[in-house]
């Protein structure tokens, strides 16, 4: 879902899609699409040669972002935090996470 952090984290080799976190096959019920996605996953991984490579699978969300309303209503605290700094990335990526990049760290912080 965001494949330069995956591959910045370690991961040796990505298939890269472009749907909604929380769907990374797809819309629920549509095992076709489920499907598809999961065949072009293995596939792209099989055809991945070398340590690194990043393959973008060739699949559309079938809706807007707009229409999508299942997100949250703001960004995560990891979000927020890379927003306001985007150099945190390499922080993160190499695991190395701020306490206030978690909800749970947030929620017992008194405010």
């Amino acid at each position: 879902m965001i494949p330069d952090l995956t591959a910045a984290a370690g991961a040796p080799r990505v298939a890269a899609i472009e749907f909604p976190f929380g769907r990374p096959f797809g819309q629920p019920h549509d095992a076709a699409t489920q499907r598809a996605v999961l065949r072009a996953t293995l596939h792209a991984l099989c055809d991945a040669a070398a340590p690194g490579t990043i393959i973008h699978l060739p699949f559309e969300w079938p809706e807007s972002p707009e229409e999508v309303h299942w997100h949250p209503k703001e960004p995560s605290p990891i979000l927020q935090l890379l927003a306001r700094d985007p150099s945190l990335f390499q922080r993160l990526a190499a695991g190395d996470i701020p306490p206030e990049a978690s909800r749970r760290n947030q929620e017992r912080t008194p405010s």
